[in-house]
């Protein structure tokens, strides 16, 4: 490891990161049977992980800690209940891809596509804990979006990707998970009090609501 930088397990394709930060803990790439399960459950598992984003040279990275789980047409609170239209084609696609989709036509939010193809179900990422090359707030979608460099031009694209992608890192403490119903979801119905945000309890970077 020369040069102060380790490798990332990526399928054989090699991805370096500081050193300073992880120490000598190895970062591994989420592979594609990790996004295949019920968008809960990847909600809860994506807590604590790492976003990781190299684009012109850089790589920025945080370490999420909240989601919200979308989990599919039949959740009101989902894009997916709109049926499948243009801007929902990613999420009824396969799992493991970006569903980035622009709001008040200046904020993008990143999403996790899961489950098989046609299922339609995705988590938000709500939050992330800076970690390397990250500037400004990350307490919200938008606004990790805008620090992370995530915009429309990411949506589709692969997570199992050596540019962006999520991984786990070995040796990382267990933390309490809290749930809650999300956040600006009121016209759902039932489905807006269902307790579908998790997030790392006692973390100062999660939302403020």
């Amino acid at each position: 490891m020369a040069g102060g930088t380790m490798r990332i397990k990526n399928q054989g394709l090699p991805v370096t990161t500081d050193l300073s930060v992880f120490e000598t803990a190895s970062l591994n790439l989420l592979p594609r049977s990790f996004y295949d399960r019920g968008a809960d459950l990847v909600a809860r598992e994506l807590l604590g992980k790492y976003l990781v984003h190299r684009n012109a040279g850089e790589e920025r990275i945080g370490r999420i800690v909240e989601t919200e789980a979308y989990l599919g047409p039949h959740d009101l609170a989902s894009h997916s209940s709109r049926g499948l239209t243009p801007r929902t084609k990613v999420m009824f696609g396969h799992p493991g891809h970006a569903y980035v989709y622009l709001i008040y036509g200046i904020h993008c939010c990143m999403n996790v596509v899961t489950e098989s193809v046609g299922h339609a179900s995705a988590v938000l990422l709500r939050a992330l804990e800076p970690v390397r090359n990250m500037e400004g707030r990350t307490q919200g979608p938008g606004l990790l979006s805008r620090a992370m460099g995530i915009d429309r031009s990411l949506n589709g694209h692969d997570l199992l990707s050596p540019d962006f992608f999520i991984a786990e890192r070995t040796g990382d403490p267990v933390f309490p998970i809290a749930r809650r119903p999300r956040i600006g979801v009121d016209y759902a119905g039932p489905w807006a009090k269902k307790l579908l945000r998790f997030y790392v309890k006692g973390s100062p970077f999660v939302s403020k609501t």
